[in-house]
């Protein structure tokens, strides 16, 4: 299995790191098959009741590769130009499959969580991060289009707050991500968060396995979690705005 993400197993209690720090864990077609693998091992693991997603490093995930979705090569992209596609609906289906785990999913945000980090983080069951993380969906700033990851901000917040926030852009502190939702559980510091997630994880490991994972599985119903297609098409929007000429231009602008 690529070391690009690792995945321990302690018990009830599992740990997927992304791990690529050099990069600030920013998404690559690579790292997001060894996510893929490790949420094989978690399909088919017996007695998880919680799994922490996390970042090595300072980040928690910095969004998409930037190399791998510019496409011109002279522009330090990656002359390919189905990469793209194929990066954006590798990470829908990811968070579909991280969303229908009967365990329950707490996302550790160690540090940024920026555009599809930030979505990936909501789709994890309970968001805990710092005062002063950096999370948001900048991808209007850059001439993107946050689709793939939208579905998972409305039901994370609803669909109001959802729209102001994707349609002004940026990034806000942690504090603020807990004062519109998109964290339950905000530290007063990064120093905080491992006491805090682990408090968090020792109450979902003590607590009933079938209760948790059909209480889960109810709620995914309710919200459609399940709708892999709404993903799909929201990653074939995204990566149809990424291959536009003005979008490519502005990207490649900021790999110089």
């Amino acid at each position: 299995m690529s070391e690009l993400a690792t995945l321990e197993i302690d018990g009830p209690i599992a740990t997927l790191t992304i791990n690529r720090p050099e990069q600030r864990n920013a998404m690559s077609v690579e790292m997001l098959e060894a996510l893929h693998v490790c949420v094989d091992r978690l399909e088919e693991a017996a007695g998880v009741i919680v799994t922490v997603i996390t970042g090595t490093g300072r980040a928690f995930c910095a969004g998409m590769d930037l190399k791998q979705i510019v496409i011109d090569k002279s522009s330090g992209g990656s002359g390919e130009p189905m990469l793209p596609k194929r990066l954006l609906a590798s990470l829908g289906r990811l968070t579909v499959r991280i969303r229908c785990l009967p365990c329950v999913v707490v996302a550790k945000v160690n540090g940024a969580a920026i555009g599809g980090g930030c979505g990936l983080a909501c789709v994890a069951d309970l968001v805990i991060t710092h005062a002063d993380a950096k999370l948001g969906f900048p991808e209007v700033d850059l001439g993107l289009c946050p689709a793939v990851v939208a579905p998972w901000l409305v039901r994370k917040i609803g669909g109001g707050p959802a729209r102001a926030v994707l349609l002004r852009g940026g990034v806000m502190s942690g504090a603020r991500a807990g004062e519109i939702g998109i964290a339950d559980v905000v530290c007063p510091t990064r120093d905080d968060l491992d006491a805090a997630t682990d408090e968090v994880v020792r109450r979902y490991a003590a607590a009933g396995p079938e209760a948790l994972a059909a209480t889960k599985s109810l709620l995914n119903d309710l919200d459609r979690s399940r709708d892999k297609d709404l993903v799909l098409r929201g990653a074939q929007l995204s990566a149809t705005i990424v291959a536009t000429d003005a979008a490519q231009a502005n990207l490649a602008a900021r790999l110089k």
